[in-house]
């Protein structure tokens, strides 16, 4: 929290009052114009805290009217009311006047945006544009001169776009050029000044006259007028981002102005702003698109131009304002996010904005977004307000004087049970706890920082030091001095102070006792701490050092260490604090942009060692979540979302070395915009975190909770309590927060989470209470037992059972309720352990100890929303268990709305509580008992409610009444026939009850009605409305007794089976309508009794309906004789199903042999007996497979028979039964499953009866299952039989040789039962060969040698086995085509004639081409046989075909 230091300014002359004021953008420079009644007017410029600038003011007879500040050099340009222009450089102390262009009072004075340029207009509507140098002089003449016949009231500056060099920036920027992003990141350590290249001067600008137009001045000089207002135009504004000039009227009319490049103006909007007129108006646009508005009233105006919406704030009595306090000015510092309006009666308001406001404007709306903050208060009329500079200065006019607010951090300290906060810059609050006293002290002087002890309270600024004594109740100074340290610290009678390389050790009144020196390395001291009787010192060069001040002299106690070496790369120390015993050291980082860092880092004195924590990893550097405790079960809490967290400050206990306690605030500009937005609902912004620190277990976290809302800041921890400094007017609520007690109104103690209800307990249990937490965080339960064991208290023991619910330790709770006597809940607890879920024995530990919004955030962790049910139902919060119910429990919804009822209805809540049982659906029952002593109130629900089973049962009560007519009325609407038929009879009136009954066919109507009927002896209707009621063992009987035998038969059919055999045994005994009884016997499923009456009767069309509905299930002597005869009358087929339903397989087999019926698949199925039946043996079943396969053999069906044949287990047989049925696929697919040789061999001979010589894939198998079958013999003759159609159909004698190669190898591996045959046959193959290849040598020699081929084909001709081997016309066609080639005709002619004789005319064109049979007769001077030309030319390729059939035939039998 920050309090505002008011300065007031020093001006020379104390009678001039202030008449404009305005701030340097960048410096903390504010110039002044004031009036004087004796001098005239006159300029002065003052510093931060009001200093005058003495060598930097003007002066003159007549009033100043206009000041303007240069945009970044400490130049301020001032117009008079003479229209003097007077330009004032505050650095080089000079003045420059500019040339005289006005002779009236200057109305307007601007510079350009970059303060090359500087505009000025007076009262006579004369606007003179200059162009000014560095120093503030006038360069040349006027740029611009343009008069406008009217006064001049406002100028704005339109920003121009950007130049060309400034977007070849920005491309060189987004290509990596470095220079380039640095020029476009000034702010960056190093860099210089701001942006400037690039940006061209705007000299174009808005200015608006008194009458109310606006003209647009461009930067080539030419004005041309945009737009008029209905009246004087009031505030006159530039929205850049939107390019939009927003008009303002002195009639609070508000219009925007679309703005083109040229300037001409485009109206998208008029309103009317609310709001006094004729008042002066100060008005600002702030945020870009909010226009705020003081207008003298008592609130402030807010109009958003981007949403379209308005609204005002005002100021808070309860924060010190008066009723009717006007607010007549305002002014926004975007940089703090500061609102501050300025009063009638002199006080500053301020608002500040909530944190993400812009980018969560959903969250916030409008008013919400401002949070009032304590005023400050002055004197006098407030009637000027700025914000200013860099440092953000605020300066004050309240027509007698300007006063200068600067923001100064609340200082406030806590120590030794005293705690001392300030109020305001000169006002202390100081409270003593150990006496809870509380008093105010007043300082002569502003204060920087405070230190505060059980004996003394110190102050101090930099420049003084003050010492105030306590002395019983009151305040005394002791001791005041000069003293330049910017730290102060204070044990005992002794003040410690720094100056360079040394602490100074004083009195109080500032004499020197000692001083502690400090090297070069270790650096200056800047920061004290002192925490029991230990002082830690931290350097400006990062090293600490701690003091022992417990004897007469300062002693050193840990030598000085440098945080650079335990910390390398971390930074600086931001703070230092040590613990009560001098073993442990806190330090916050510093980084290189000083801000704090997220890491705390201890150092252990006597061990020598460091331990980080980081918030933002949530850990110490062991790597290790924080302690044994945190996130387990032996600590119940819970461990905070700190990511985005810092530490603020810290604090070690007073007395307890062990307990640290920090503060944890947001760390501001790292979140993105969908954080931010989070930010705004979820996030905590500060959390108060405190941890035991030992050697043994680290750091262990001891609690966590967020700051209160009505909470300041964190003053430290002393056990059992926190302390904290609170809100400046922050109202007191009704309830104070859980565990806190109101002190004082500035300072509030809340009592840590261990000590909750113990007050101030004694040092002993203290200690033990602590132990305990201590032991219980660590996770040692045996020690924390031990620590408190002695304790007598039942307010311990009960506080140590409250904690036991928030670490969920119910063995401890258990032990704590014992020590209380709260038998009730240990019984609570014992039962609740059927409960699967911790939390949810927890929340009932919870509830019996009062903690009923623990329990509720328990049962609801857990999900148990049935028992939080039942929790809100008992606690009396009925709509949050309906709501409960509604959404997670509706299985208990129609039990919650009830349990609601009956406690409305106990609590007399007639109308909610039928509401509610309606809800339950339990109204039928419970309105009317609850509405039983009020009958027409009863009545009335029932009419209204239009619900059969209420108007039964009010019909039911008239019934009871004896009131008939109404009971009828009631039980028609309710469609209750039985009643209104049972009420008809009961009244005589049989016929309207029979129309109801036959109406609504309602079968406890048409019952009671056949009742009365029987009794009154009218048996058909009795009958009648006996079978309407489905009553038909009644109907059966009244039939009998009466021979109604027809109706008889038409019942018992739509009765039950018992039925239905009573009514055939009738049938039976009386010996007429036999069929019926068989019928009967046979639906009632009495299939033995059906079949021996058939049988006796000779009803076949009966035997054979019942035939069908026979099955397995059914006698097998049954079916037997239905076989036997359905087979006398020669209905074989159903005979045969008979039989093998039967199972009589062998007999079934029987009938289709004798009587020739062909086995279906389903019937060969039916006779088929799985193999792990056990009705026949495996031979048996084998054997009747074989009978059933060899049946189908005989019909043809061969694929069943391979399928019998194969569940026989006999493959041989499947397979000859596959091979009749010429299935080449399956039969290629049997022998590949079957492996057996001599199936392989049968497929192979089938294969090869196929025409293989076609299809590659036949001849792969047949080579393959000969392979397999081992029988390489019939494999060699299958390769001769391929040589042979090699050289048949292709002549290719190469491949024939190939294949009989392969003959010869297979023949030769072979394993025959002659020896004799087989080498026979291999000499053959030998001999075959041989011939082969000599006639493929003499064809492949043709070429080179043709005499040896011609000799060698001679010598073929004469072999004896020549025919064997190869055919006579390929060698003599060989021959003759030679022949005819050398010319020797004759020759050709001769081996001619010996084709022709030994090859049928027509196949000689198979061997020779009709062109060399032409050629041979026309050299031999023979004509050719005109019969055979045509024959050997014109043959088709079908011929072709026969020829070489009838060739090869030749060729085998020549």
């Amino acid at each position: 929290m920050a309090v505002y230091v008011d300065h007031r300014t020093e001006a020379p002359d104390a009678v001039a009052s202030p008449s404009h004021l305005t701030w340097h953008l960048l410096h903390p420079l504010l110039a002044v114009a004031s009036v004087s009644t004796t001098s005239g007017g006159r300029v002065d410029i003052y510093l931060e805290q009001g200093e005058h600038v003495s060598d930097a003011h003007l002066e003159r007879s007549f009033q100043v009217t206009s000041l303007s500040w240069h945009p970044s050099r400490p130049i301020l340009a001032t117009g008079w009311e003479t229209g003097e222009v007077v330009i004032l450089n505050k650095q080089d102390k000079e003045h420059h006047a500019v040339p005289p262009n006005h002779n009236a009072k200057i109305t307007i004075l601007n510079w350009s945006t970059n303060g090359t340029c500087l505009v000025s207009g007076d009262k006579h509507g004369v606007l003179v544009l200059w162009k000014v140098d560095q120093r503030g002089r006038v360069q040349g003449t006027a740029l611009l001169k343009q008069e406008y016949g009217k006064c001049l009231s406002h100028c704005v500056f339109r920003p121009p776009p950007p130049g060309e060099d400034f977007v070849q920036l920005a491309k060189a920027a987004v290509s990596g050029d470095e220079k380039a992003l640095d020029m476009f990141n000034w702010r960056k350590a190093g860099t210089a000044a701001p942006l400037k290249i690039g940006l061209q001067e705007a000299l174009s600008f808005f200015i608006a006259l008194t009458d109310g137009s606006v003209h647009y001045v461009n930067d080539k000089g030419k004005t041309r007028h945009v737009l008029s207002a209905d009246s004087q135009v009031q505030k006159l504004l530039f929205m850049e981002k939107r390019d939009v000039l927003v008009v303002i009227t002195e009639n609070l009319q508000l219009s925007l102005h679309a703005v083109t490049l040229e300037g001409e103006a485009e109206e998208l909007m008029k309103a009317k702003l609310s709001g006094k007129i004729g008042h002066s108006a100060d008005i600002i646009l702030i945020d870009h698109s909010l226009v705020v508005t003081a207008l003298g009233e008592t609130v402030i105006r807010f109009w958003d131009l981007d949403r379209d919406e308005n609204y005002v704030l005002s100021p808070d009595v309860q924060f010190g304002f008066e009723g009717g306090e006007c607010m007549n000015c305002v002014s926004y510092c975007s940089a703090k996010g500061l609102l501050a309006a300025g009063t009638n009666k002199g006080r500053i308001a301020m608002w500040r904005k909530a944190p993400g406001a812009n980018l969560s404007t959903r969250a916030l709306e409008g008013k919400d977004k401002w949070k009032l903050q304590a005023p400050t208060e002055l004197e006098g009329n407030v009637i000027q307000i700025k914000w200013g500079s860099r440092k953000n200065l605020l300066a004050v006019n309240n027509i007698s004087s300007v006063v200068i607010l600067s923001e100064q951090a609340m200082s406030s300290h806590f120590h030794q049970q005293v705690a001392v906060v300030q109020v305001s810059p000169n006002l202390f609050n100081v409270t003593v706890f150990s006496t809870g006293t509380t008093h105010s002290l007043r300082v002569d002087m502003n204060v920087n920082g405070v230190f505060v002890t059980k004996d003394a309270v110190v102050f101090w600024n930099g420049k003084q030091v003050t010492v105030f004594e306590c002395s019983g109740d009151t305040f005394r100074s002791a001791g005041s001095f000069l003293c330049d340290s910017p730290v102060l610290a204070m044990h005992g009678e002794n003040l410690y102070t720094v100056e360079p390389y040394r602490v100074q050790v004083r009195t109080w009144q500032g004499t020197v006792k000692q001083l502690l020196v400090f090297s070069e390395a270790e650096g200056n001291p800047c920061l004290l701490d002192v925490c029991g009787n230990f002082l830690a010192v931290g350097t400006d060069l990062a090293h600490f050092k701690i003091f022992d001040l417990s004897r007469r002299e300062a002693k050193v106690h840990c030598n000085s260490k440098n945080f650079s070496e335990l910390f390398p790369g971390l930074g600086g120390i931001a703070s230092v604090k040590c613990n009560a015993n001098g073993n442990k050291v806190s330090i916050l980082v510093s980084k290189a942009d000083g801000n704090i860092d997220s890491k705390i880092c201890f150092y252990d004195v006597e061990m020598d060692k460091v331990t980080v924590f980081d918030f933002k990893e949530e850990h110490g550097n062991s790597g290790e979540k924080l302690s044994s405790g945190i996130g387990s079960d032996k600590s119940g809490v819970e461990y905070p979302e700190l990511h985005n967290h810092i530490p603020a400050c810290h604090f070690w206990d007073q007395s307890e070395p062990r307990l640290f306690v920090c503060e944890a605030i947001l760390e501001t500009g790292l979140q993105l915009p969908d954080q931010e937005k989070k930010q705004t609902e979820s996030t905590v912004d500060v959390w108060i975190i405190s941890f035991f620190s030992t050697e043994e277990h680290g750091l262990l976290l001891q609690d966590s909770f967020p700051l209160p809302s009505s909470y300041q800041v964190l003053l430290g921890i002393e056990v059992p309590h926190y302390y904290f400094a609170k809100k400046l007017g922050e109202a007191e609520k009704g309830q104070a927060e859980s565990g806190s007690t109101k002190v004082s109104q500035m300072v509030a103690r809340r009592s840590m989470r261990d000590f909750t209800g113990l007050g101030d307990c004694d040092k002993t249990t203290r200690d033990a209470m602590l132990n305990f937490s201590f032991y219980l965080t660590a996770g040692d339960m045996d020690e924390a037992f031990k620590s408190i064991k002695l304790i007598k208290s039942e307010a311990v023991w009960e506080n140590m059972a409250r904690m036991c619910v928030k670490t969920q330790r119910l063995d401890v709770a258990k032990i704590c309720l014992g020590n209380m006597g709260h038998a009730r809940g240990a019984k609570a607890l014992r039962e609740a352990e059927q409960e699967p879920e911790l939390e949810a024995r927890v929340a009932v530990l919870a509830i019996q100890l009062g903690m009923l919004e623990d329990a509720e955030r328990l049962y609801k962790a857990c999900k148990r929303y049935d028992l939080l049910n039942k929790f809100y139902q008992a606690s009396n919060q009925w709509q949050k268990a309906i709501e409960t119910a509604e959404a997670h429990d509706r299985v208990h919804l129609r039990t919650t709305y009830y349990n609601y009822a009956k406690h409305l209805e106990a609590t007399g809540e007639q109308s909610l509580a039928l509401a509610h049982y309606e809800k339950s659906d339990t109204h039928r029952f419970e309105v009317p008992r609850m509405l039983s002593e009020d009958l027409q109130a009863l009545e009335n629900y029932v009419n209204k409610m239009n619900d059969k089973s209420l108007w039964r049962w009010w019909a039911q009560y008239l019934e009871s009444q004896s009131d008939m007519e109404a009971a009828l009325k009631y039980y028609t609407l309710a469609q209750d026939y039985f009643s209104l038929v049972r009420i008809h009879c009961f009244q005589g009136n049989i016929q309207k009850a029979a129309e109801i009954a036959n109406e609504t066919g309602n079968w406890a109507a048409s019952y009671h009605l056949a009742r009365q009927y029987e009794s009154q002896d009218e048996i058909k209707q009795a009958v009648h409305f006996y079978t309407r009621a489905q009553a038909f063992n009644n109907a059966i009987r009244l039939c009998k007794e009466n021979n109604l035998d027809d109706q008889l038969m038409n019942l018992a059919l739509l009765s039950s089976p018992e039925d239905m055999i009573e009514a055939a045994c009738y049938y039976e005994e009386k010996g007429e309508q036999m069929d019926r009884a068989v019928m009967l016997y046979h639906k009632a499923g009495h299939f033995s009794k059906a079949l021996e009456l058939a049988f006796a009767t000779q009803q076949f069309g009966a035997l054979q309906l019942i035939a069908e509905d026979l099955d397995e299930k059914s006698d097998p002597a049954l079916l037997a004789r239905c076989s036997d005869f359905f087979i006398e009358h020669a209905q074989y087929d159903k005979a045969m199903e008979l039989l093998l339903t039967a199972k009589k397989y062998h007999e079934a087999l029987q009938l289709c042999l004798k009587q020739n019926l062909t086995i279906t698949e389903e019937m060969a199925e039916k006779m088929t007996v799985s193999k792990d039946s056990e009705d026949l043996p495996e031979e048996s079943r084998r054997e009747l497979l074989e009978q059933i396969a060899d049946c189908c053999m005989r019909q043809g069906n061969y694929h069943m028979a391979t399928k019998k044949y194969t569940q026989a287990g006999n493959k041989l047989k499947a397979m000859r039964a596959l091979l009749k049925s010429g299935d080449t696929e399956k039969i290629v697919f049997f022998a590949g499953v079957s492996k057996q040789r001599e199936i392989y061999i049968m497929a192979a001979n089938y294969l090869q009866s196929l025409d293989w010589r076609k299809d590659p894939e036949i001849m792969k198998n047949i080579i393959s299952f000969y392979t397999k079958g081992r029988a390489l013999d019939l494999l060699a003759g299958f390769y001769d039989a391929c040589a042979q159609v090699e050289i048949d159909e292709y002549q290719n004698y190469e491949k024939a040789q190939g294949a009989l190669m392969e003959a010869y190898r297979c023949l030769s591996k072979a394993k025959t039962r002659s020896p004799l045959e087989q080498e026979s046959k291999l000499a053959q193959l030998q001999s075959k060969m041989s011939l082969i290849k000599r006639f493929i040598h003499a064809r492949r020699v043709y070429s080179e040698d043709p005499k040896e081929a011609v000799k060698q084909c001679e010598l073929l001709l004469a072999e004896q086995d020549f025919d064997n081997a190869i055919r006579h016309g390929d060698v003599l066609g060989f021959l003759v085509e030679h022949y005819v080639q050398v010319e020797e005709f004759p020759t050709a002619y001769r081996y001619l004639e010996e084709m022709r004789r030994r090859i049928p005319p027509p196949n000689l064109g198979y061997y020779v081409t009709p062109q060399t049979l032409a050629a041979v007769h026309r050299g031999a001077g023979i004509p050719l046989s005109r019969t055979l030309v045509p024959e050997q030319i014109h043959h088709s390729s079908v011929e072709n075909k026969e020829v070489e059939e009838e060739v090869v035939d030749e060729v085998q039998d020549p």
